[in-house]
């Protein structure tokens, strides 16, 4: 199994980043919160990853630390909870407000999340309540992630890459679109465009 990838970044695209590895490039996919915390292109990085084998595709998933990489194992053990929607629930918010959420029985704020419904919901705040209490509470960030500072390039479409990751992340075309363009404001990095977005969804 592949735990960490220590390297250069040599390409980022919410919520896919390429990761040089003494030569190998490594695709992986992260969620946003974890996406925030990526340096500039050229940059070392280090990410702690979760490797998935299907019969049809190897996959790679990272994360910032190793807090959200364990609750993400712990969510794809969820019945009706797979990679792709484990994403989507980090891309919403981090481990330290996921586990409080699940402590207050708020089912309804993850509703809000794409994908997610009323009865899963209900199942993640049962079953992921128990579950929490095993992972170490210390090691969970504790509010937002930073966004890495930087003016978008000229050139690069910062609307439609915001747009695309959220799409990426499972949200419909026309919810993604209507988010993106509410918190669209000059000078602002696709990064930093995606993460309001996403808060203004919650």
């Amino acid at each position: 199994m592949i735990g960490r990838l220590c390297g250069v970044l040599a390409d980022k695209q919410a919520p896919d980043v390429l990761i040089d590895v003494g030569g190998v490039g490594y695709e992986v996919q992260l969620p946003m919160t974890s996406f925030y915390e990526l340096p500039e292109l050229g940059d070392k990085v280090t990410v702690f990853t979760h490797f998935v084998v299907r019969e049809d595709a190897q996959l790679l998933y990272g994360f910032a630390n190793t807090a959200e990489r364990a609750l993400f194992r712990e969510l794809i053990k969820v019945n009706g909870v797979g990679p792709k929607l484990g994403l989507a629930i980090l891309s919403g918010m981090n481990a330290s407000e996921f586990a409080q959420i699940v402590e207050r029985d708020d089912a309804s704020a993850l509703t809000k999340l794409p994908g997610v419904g009323k009865k899963t919901a209900e199942r993640l705040v049962i079953e992921m309540r128990d579950r929490l209490k095993n992972l170490n509470h210390v090691d969970m960030p504790l509010g937002l992630a930073s966004t890495v500072n930087g003016n978008p390039v000229a050139d690069k479409d910062v609307e439609g890459d915001a747009i695309a990751a959220l799409l990426a992340l499972g949200y419909k075309p026309q919810q993604a679109s209507k988010a993106v363009n509410a918190v669209m404001a000059d000078g602002l990095s696709s990064e930093e465009l995606i993460k309001r977005a996403l808060q203004s969804m919650l």
